[in-house]
């Protein structure tokens, strides 16, 4: 039996896919406020932005500090198509987010259940609950068919 999507994962399937479209990693984030709501979102945009910190986390979490007005994102969730890399993982702590919901695990680059694990280190100062797998074949698909492309 199938399940749909909660719909900040679906949302950030959808921008993945903007993503590719546009040359970047299919990645997508989106941030929900405590009751839910979704507050920000954004896909990848390192090649369009020249910018090399454009992950879709790192942009949503500052459209979200902007539209919280603080830095501090207590109560808010993000939504995530892939395990973040230990720069957005940094961030997701810094910014104090109650829950990360990721769809595929990265192996290579992931920082929250593989490399650094960041969240169970001393240094860490907070730790986010985590939910992994809510959406993984269709992420997973995607990142697949775009680096097949690539080849």
């Amino acid at each position: 039996m199938s399940f749909p999507l909660p719909e900040p994962m679906r949302r950030a399937l959808d921008l993945a896919a903007a993503a590719a479209a546009a040359g970047d990693v299919p990645v997508g984030a989106v941030v929900t406020d405590p009751d839910g709501r979704i507050i920000a979102e954004a896909g990848n945009a390192m090649r369009a932005a020249d910018d090399p910190t454009a992950h879709a986390e790192m942009m949503a979490l500052r459209q979200a500090g902007a539209a919280m007005g603080t830095s501090r994102l207590d109560g808010c969730s993000l939504w995530v198509t892939l395990e973040p890399c230990a720069m957005c993982a940094g961030a997701i702590a810094l910014a104090r987010i109650a829950t990360l919901h990721f769809a595929a695990e990265d192996p290579k680059g992931g920082a929250v259940l593989h490399g650094p694990r960041l969240f169970t280190q001393p240094t860490c100062h907070h730790r986010p609950d985590v939910m992994s797998g809510i959406g993984e074949d269709e992420a997973a698909a995607q990142l697949k068919q775009f680096f097949s492309d690539r080849r």
